[in-house]
């Protein structure tokens, strides 16, 4: 007779980023002490102290002492030592593929989960319910100031409803209120730093050298940006081919939604897309031919359910978060045969 049992890696090394100070921090700790082992976390350097209030809410909770650590510093200082400490089994990791590619260089055999990098694709066909496609990329496009992993960044318009989707588009955009985000009525608020407002913006008037269109927005103003729309793009701007972690959403004609699907495919990310469609058949074309961690149908990209699977393919990394995926992960399957 056999049968298999789980169990703990033992010690989990987690690395995560800003934009979601708390719940990207949840997605690792928990199921990673759900599962029986131990934790390393270290948070961005920009936002480390909702990292330490957790760690204080586990251990009054009743956390045994050393089962989640806390370390404040650097990537290049505190990262590297523990990519390099023999003692993690497992890390989990969230931020840009550059560091993803590193980790998984430094970290030998060592079990991985990588969430990396994006810029997710999101299609609308011409028999799409365009008013919804409108109001609802209007938001998912810029909200957190677009910087999240599955923000829309391309959208993928077919010719024979561009007009009319822009137009619906630029008009649901005059809803969003832009400014301080400690008002609950801001959409839209500053970027992490104005550094990285400054990328967004040589990304934005690089394009506009190249030949890219600003239907609306495109102006700095500190650590804000503009929510801003671009057409008459190319795949070779920065603006499209990478990601931009900024309120910037770029519009792009097809005809065909066979050749549509093969351009979306060029891109090196794979984590999620999205495609407006009233056509069962259309749904599933897309479903099995785009090629990403998870396709929303009818929903922008960056729709996202905590308990669901979650993770890319190419380089928007491998492995799933969500809990229960997140457990299976962060252990070991064990064979046990009793000989009777």
């Amino acid at each position: 007779m056999a049968f298999t049992i789980r169990v703990p890696v033992g010690v989990v090394g987690a690395i995560t980023p800003f934009n979601f100070p708390l719940n990207l921090v949840a997605h690792k700790i928990g199921p990673a002490l759900a599962a029986g082992n131990s934790v390393v976390l270290k948070p961005a350097s920009a936002t480390p102290v909702t990292s330490l209030k957790l760690a204080q809410l586990f251990a009054k909770a009743g956390l045994p002492k050393g089962y989640l650590q806390v370390i404040i510093g650097s990537g290049s200082e505190v990262g590297k030592q523990m990519q390099e400490d023999e003692r993690i089994s497992t890390y989990t990791f969230t931020g840009s593929a550059e560091i993803g590619l590193k980790l998984k260089q430094n970290t030998g055999l060592n079990k991985l989960i990588l969430e990396l990098g994006n810029n997710s694709p999101v299609i609308v066909d011409k028999d799409a319910a365009i008013d919804k496609a409108a109001e609802t990329l209007a938001v998912a496009g810029f909200a957190y100031a677009g910087q999240t992993c599955i923000t829309p960044q391309r959208i993928y318009v077919h010719q024979n409803v561009l007009e009319e989707f822009q137009e619906k588009l630029l008009d649901q955009m005059q809803n969003l209120k832009v400014g301080d985000p400690f008002d609950e009525d801001t959409v839209v608020g500053p970027l992490i730093s104005e550094e990285e407002a400054k990328r967004v913006e040589n990304w934005v008037d690089t394009a506009v050298q190249a030949g890219a269109n600003i239907l609306t927005g495109g102006k700095r103003e500190g650590a804000m940006y503009e929510p801003t729309v671009l057409s008459q793009v190319t795949k070779d701007m920065n603006v499209v081919g990478k990601e931009i972690f900024g309120p910037v959403v770029t519009i792009i004609p097809y005809s065909d939604l066979q050749s549509c699907i093969s351009e979306v495919n060029e891109s090196p990310y794979g984590l999620q897309g999205g495609i407006f469609t009233e056509n069962l058949d259309t749904a599933f074309y897309a479903a099995r031919n785009v090629e990403v961690g998870g396709l929303m149908v009818n929903d922008s990209s960056q729709y996202r359910v905590d308990l669901m699977p979650y993770g890319g393919v190419k380089d928007s990394g491998w492995g799933k978060e969500g809990p229960k995926f997140s457990i299976e992960e962060m252990t070991e399957e064990r064979l046990i045969v009793l000989n009777l």
